[in-house]
């Protein structure tokens, strides 16, 4: 089907307009819608998050609040940005959504040459280079993620740590801070210490989480998980999601807990009465007060 020119510029892309009673000619609308869609094209966001705007995001808590506010801040900055942003915390509460609305936002108000990748599909791209049947290169897999004038680095921590993953995210990372690049992260990761497996120390390094501290403003972001109570909850659907939920925060156990938990039900189970087992030693042989006498005996 073929599209119907544009009634200003009749596809030309520039229009007239008049600046202090002088004619002066700027870019069409329509030259900028265009530019727009290629860019968000090649930007690579996922289908699910095509919908993601500033405009839709949901902010229920204070967190939710100060991260939005603080992703238009750096929007409208752009391309003068000291900062970029790590986005982490719990599921469902909107990380992966802000950092997509920041992105597409700064594609179409700004220009920007953006790029989106879920960082395990990113290093699994870069690991299937080393396969002699894939053409691509690793360069050619990570020089848009090193270049892009802004980049959303989605679930950070996620894959499985390694000296090689981490040597991968730490070019990616050292690459961007280096060239003072904008860098968006979001994270299910925790800043707490270095020796639990689902902090940033310890999945990611101590030398990137250093770097990630530099050149990222971090917002931890609490809230209910809209997949879990659905799209706009209503105040008495917050308040049974926090009370019935497995996913609630309340209804978390605590890692002490859960270790104390394991090692509650590492334990055999007491019984009582007389079947209650007391071992001793008969000629070196275990004996068991019980009425059926001696273990193993018929």
């Amino acid at each position: 089907m073929q599209s119907v020119p544009c009634p200003i510029c009749d596809d030309a892309g520039w229009k007239t307009i008049e600046v202090d009673g002088v004619s002066r000619v700027t870019r069409c609308d329509c030259w900028h819608q265009r530019s727009f869609e290629a860019l968000l094209k090649s930007a690579r966001i996922p289908r699910r998050y095509l919908h993601c705007e500033f405009s839709n995001f949901e902010r229920h808590t204070d967190s939710q609040i100060d991260a939005f506010r603080r992703a238009v801040r750096i929007m409208e900055d752009f391309p003068v940005n000291e900062k970029g942003l790590l986005l982490y915390g719990d599921n469902g509460v909107g990380k992966t959504h802000l950092a997509v609305a920041l992105l597409r936002e700064t594609i179409r108000r700004k220009a920007a040459r953006g790029v989106f990748y879920e960082t395990a599909e990113l290093l699994k791209l870069v690991r299937n280079t080393y396969n002699s049947s894939v053409e691509a290169t690793e360069l050619e897999v990570l020089e848009p993620v090193l270049h892009a004038d802004i980049l959303v680095l989605d679930d950070l921590g996620r894959e499985n740590k390694s000296a090689w993953v981490e040597e991968m995210l730490g070019i990616v990372i050292n690459t961007r801070y280096n060239e003072r690049r904008l860098t968006v992260c979001t994270s299910n990761l925790l800043d707490i210490d270095n020796t639990e497996p689902n902090s940033f120390a310890f999945q990611l390094g101590l030398r990137i989480r250093s770097r990630l501290k530099e050149m990222c403003q971090w917002v931890r972001m609490d809230g209910v998980d809209t997949r879990d109570v659905g799209p706009h909850p209503t105040a008495n659907d917050i308040t049974e999601w926090e009370r019935s939920s497995p996913g609630s925060p309340k209804n978390r156990l605590t890692r002490k807990q859960q270790d104390d938990a394991r090692a509650r039900n590492s334990l055999p189970q007491k019984t009582g009465g007389q079947a209650r087992a007391q071992l001793k030693t008969r000629d070196g042989k275990a004996d068991l007060k019980w009425p059926g006498g001696r273990a193993g005996s018929q």
